[in-house]
């Protein structure tokens, strides 16, 4: 994906890479840099595969802890604080 020399206010937007892995995956990878072993390398790599779906799906890690948070909340949601009953 190209951008233009004069790249506007906006673009500031757009997710973070780091090449063609998405910048938040960037964590697990230096930690497995600093601490190479099996276990810090699979969290890495399983960490860059749940960003891509995450991409292929469409979802930010935002908007997935959203719909996370809602998935396990259920459809019934109670008007009224538990602790005000």
């Amino acid at each position: 994906m190209a951008f233009s020399a004069n790249a506007h206010w906006r673009d500031s937007a757009r997710a973070a890479r780091f090449f063609f892995v998405d910048a938040r995956a960037a964590f697990p990878l230096l930690l497995f840099l600093l601490h190479m072993r099996w276990w810090t390398f699979g969290l890495a790599i399983v960490t860059m595969i749940f960003f891509a779906l995450l991409e292929k799906y469409g979802f930010t890690v935002v908007v997935f802890g959203r719909w996370l948070r809602n998935f396990m909340a259920g459809p019934a949601k109670s008007a009224h604080a538990w602790w005000k009953k």
